[in-house]
């Protein structure tokens, strides 16, 4: 398990933009399972939507793309290094986040070519999926 001092060692991303909270476990260049708590106090919940917060669907994208960065960025001549979007495909949303969830991010890499990537995204709550895609990085 990796607490967020530990994953900032990996990834790149800081508060408040730091969108996941813990590592269940990874395996550099493979896969990555990591959680985020989805809390009412997080600043997009003010606009998005007033007395009904859902957490952006972009902002889950980010999380999924933050999760495959750990499977990526902790592989030995990744360190130090970023990964960023180079697309996202077949990106559904089958189920509204709101404060409280517990969003667990799994991504699953399924081809790599030099700096290029894509893995493969399912963002479940409860064991229901509330999105799921394949996102395309490059590492710079």
């Amino acid at each position: 398990m990796l607490n967020k001092d530990e994953i900032k060692k990996i990834i790149p991303q800081r508060e408040p933009f730091l969108m996941i909270d813990e590592v269940e476990e990874y395996v550099p260049g493979i896969s990555c399972i990591a959680y985020k708590d989805v809390n009412v106090e997080e600043p997009y919940f003010k606009g998005h939507f007033p007395g009904n917060p859902i957490m952006p669907g972009v902002l889950i994208v980010e999380s999924l793309a933050q999760a495959g960065a750990v499977a990526i960025l902790s592989m030995e001549e990744n360190k130090g290094k970023n990964a960023i979007f180079g697309g996202i495909d077949k990106m559904k949303f089958k189920k509204m986040v709101t404060p409280g969830d517990r969003l667990k991010l799994e991504v699953n890499i399924i081809k790599r070519k030099g700096p290029i990537g894509i893995g493969e995204a399912v963002a479940t709550v409860d064991g229901k999926v509330a999105a799921k895609g394949e996102l395309t990085f490059a590492v710079v």
